[in-house]
């Protein structure tokens, strides 16, 4: 079994943000594989499973907000005991331009509290991360106060087709990871 985790904020407030483009790929994942959530209280997430490409998936968004997302997640890895190289977690990144996706495995958090969160709860670094390009704030603006903005209604058609793009590199992940890091390295950011 693999798990597939998309960080976000729970509460219809945080919905269409750019912090939540993580659950927005799972949830496009599980309406491509017939998936429906349900809280699985003993974890604080909620969960699909789902079969994409002849394997049992798991699909899962934590019930807290980002910072707090480690503990969800360890709760998940320990009860299916699985390895961590069946763990793929998919966020949101200001560093990366809008529209890119990278598929990375052993990298520091760059700053993001919900990949500071798991490092701390993992003990490691050392778990798949999809990130997906959300651009830098404009001028001064706080990083994170930039990442809870909703995007444009200009930019909302582009993140449609970003987020099936990051569908496709998870399911070509379960089958074969480099071939995965090879198709998201392939998207690119639509001209302005």
């Amino acid at each position: 079994m693999r798990i597939v985790v998309g960080l976000r904020n729970p509460g219809s407030e945080y919905e269409g943000t750019r912090h939540n483009v993580g659950h927005e790929v799972v949830a496009a994942l599980a309406r491509r594989h017939g998936g429906t959530f349900r809280r699985m209280r003993r974890t604080r997430c909620e969960t699909a499973t789902v079969e994409i490409s002849g394997r049992k998936v798991l699909l899962a968004a934590p019930m807290v907000f980002m910072n707090q997302s480690g503990g969800p997640v360890r709760s998940l890895v320990d009860y299916y005991r699985l390895p961590l190289d069946h763990l793929l977690v998919v966020h949101d990144d200001i560093d990366l331009p809008f529209g890119r996706l990278r598929l990375v495995s052993g990298r520091g958090s760059g700053g993001h509290n919900g990949v500071r969160s798991l490092e701390r709860s993992l003990g490691t670094n050392l778990f798949a991360r999809l990130k997906v390009g959300v651009g830098r704030p404009p001028g001064r603006m706080d990083p994170a106060v930039y990442v809870l903005r909703r995007f444009s209604p200009r930019e909302r058609p582009e993140v449609d087709l970003v987020v099936e793009d990051a569908a496709d590199v998870v399911e070509t992940w379960i089958v074969d990871p480099e071939a995965a890091r090879e198709l998201a390295g392939r998207r690119r950011a639509s001209p302005g």
